[in-house]
């Protein structure tokens, strides 16, 4: 395919995406009470539990519709997560063989899985660190907390999670296209243990020691399966390799 026929097919790929974005925003729509509802149980819990008050609270007319929307977008994102992420999926794969293709879509099955699983991740880390980051509120102080400031937060923290889990299925996918090795994708477990280290770092508060070494436990893990199966695919690529040479007498 030339550069324009690239671009035309990123188009078409972003195109679908988004109104898969936007259909599942109008569902989100009609869950927003849900959701809204439940993340402000940990605020509530915070005014339970610490016996001080605890509310949010929005500080413009449209703020209360505005945090609607968001929440609305935020969850037709995961609600889409399958449209958008085999479109990611099927804009790189053109180039791999029939063979590489079921391969790589037999991943991208365990990746919706994935980004579900961490969204869940961020979502269970949540209270604890609402309570955490209240505490430094004194006792007889009120945590009046802005709306929107908390659920971009909330919902950004969420869905970065969620990513994160799901960037092994690249790793798998880059090194069946051939672009990485596992060789060097088990080279670099140094870097990926530090930037998961501080992803988490900047995830969860520094002094919530446990929430931050559960969240990096699953991702390190992840990281490690991702380079196991890229070594996996190498020694297979570099057998048919050999076959091929010793079947044409080529050196």
């Amino acid at each position: 395919m030339s550069l324009g026929q690239h671009l035309l097919e990123l188009r078409k790929r972003l195109f679908i995406a988004g109104i898969a974005v936007v259909l599942a925003a109008i569902v989100g729509w009609f869950l927003s009470d849900y959701i809204l509802n439940a993340l402000r149980n940990p605020i509530l819990e915070v005014g339970q539990d610490q016996g001080r008050n605890a509310t949010l609270n929005y500080q413009t007319v449209t703020s209360a519709f505005d945090l609607k929307l968001q929440i609305s977008l935020y969850a037709g994102i995961i609600i889409s997560s399958p449209v958008w992420l085999y479109q990611v999926f099927a804009f790189l794969v053109p180039g791999l063989t029939r063979k590489e293709k079921r391969y790589t879509f037999g991943f991208f099955f365990s990746a919706v899985p994935l980004f579900l699983a961490g969204c869940v991740a961020g979502w269970w880390v949540l209270p604890h660190i609402v309570e955490l980051l209240t505490r430094f509120a004194g006792a007889q102080d009120s945590s009046l907390i802005t709306a929107k400031d908390y659920f971009d937060f909330v919902l950004k923290l969420v869905l970065a999670v969620g990513v994160a889990f799901v960037l092994p299925a690249f790793l798998v996918l880059f090194n069946a296209m051939g672009i990485l090795s596992g060789s060097s994708i088990i080279r670099s477990w140094r870097m990926a243990i530090l930037a998961i280290t501080v992803f988490t770092a900047i995830a969860t508060p520094a002094a919530d020691v446990m929430s931050m070494f559960l969240l990096a436990v699953p991702m390190v893990l992840l990281y490690l399966l991702a380079a196991g199966i890229a070594l996996l695919n190498d020694k297979r690529r570099a057998r048919k390799v050999k076959s091929f040479e010793a079947e044409y007498g080529l050196s």
